[in-house]
């Protein structure tokens, strides 16, 4: 059985990407930062499910991570990067603590993750890493900046490893980045009130489960980049070519936002969503 390791899998978009790799045939290894977390997610999946704790700021945990799963099923087929931390509000407010924090986990943990399973999956020229970053990734949400910067580093790493990749003739490895929009997840939870995220939830909320279906679908057939859903990717980008047309359209965009983030909060505490 081919093996899949899933950071982040105690919970959101880890949680669901883990059960349904595991519907796919995958024997997952599901890892958190709360070793507990993870545990109840290899509990729920069964079936020879692990788990074990992992901090992805940590390049030698990552490492070991990787050579466990190896050791485990004698190859390393599927790296999921999926921890994240979001902290909003103008960079300017925000503490040197959260910023870094940021940085570390998304932009670092997401590069320390993959090159540990590059370093496994180089040998025998075969595997899949999976990137989860957002769309912030893809444009300067406002309220978010910090966060988006972290994401946009994480893109940026994630599609030109694959550029080098292919310039020094790895062909067997595949490398994915997954921009999926604002989703229910705990990372949203608590910022229904919040107008620092309103961005978040400009778009179609998604549920963990719809991101999880998308990546399984991504392991069968793999692309550099997936944006879900599709559409917003092509309209996001337009702000990032004309920036003077975005900070006009800025205060509409925020209006709209925040128009959005009420309802989901209504349809949320009236038990209609998700």
């Amino acid at each position: 059985m081919p093996i899949a390791v899933v950071t982040g899998a105690g919970g959101g978009f880890g949680r669901a990407i883990a059960l349904d790799l595991a519907s796919r045939g995958f024997l997952v290894q599901a890892t958190d930062l709360d070793a507990d977390a993870a545990a109840r997610t290899a509990a729920e999946i069964g079936a020879g499910a692990t788990s074990s704790a992992l901090d992805v700021r940590d390049e030698a945990a990552c490492r070991a991570a990787a050579a466990e799963a190896k050791d485990r099923a004698g190859s390393l087929d599927l790296w999921v990067n999926n921890a994240g931390v979001l902290f909003t509000g103008a960079a300017w407010e925000q503490d040197e603590a959260a910023r870094r924090l940021m940085l570390e986990v998304n932009a670092l943990g997401t590069m320390n993750g993959t090159l540990a399973a590059l370093e496994t999956m180089t040998a025998g020229n075969r595997g899949h890493i999976i990137n989860i970053v957002s769309l912030a990734g893809l444009v300067a949400a406002p309220g978010e900046v910090s966060y988006s910067a972290s994401k946009h580093a994480a893109i940026a790493f994630t599609l030109g490893i694959l550029f080098d990749m292919r310039r020094a003739g790895i062909e067997g490895v595949e490398v994915s980045a997954v921009c999926p929009d604002g989703a229910w997840t705990p990372m949203l939870e608590d910022k229904l009130d919040d107008p620092n995220a309103a961005s978040s939830f400009s778009g179609q909320l998604l549920t963990p489960q719809q991101v999880a279906t998308a990546v399984g679908k991504l392991t069968e057939k793999p692309r550099p980049l997936l944006v879900i859903p599709r559409w917003r990717g092509p309209i996001l980008r337009i702000f990032d070519l004309f920036p003077r047309l975005a900070l006009r359209l800025l205060p509409l965009v925020v209006r709209n936002a925040e128009r959005r983030q009420r309802r989901y909060k209504r349809l949320i505490e009236s038990g209609r969503w998700p």
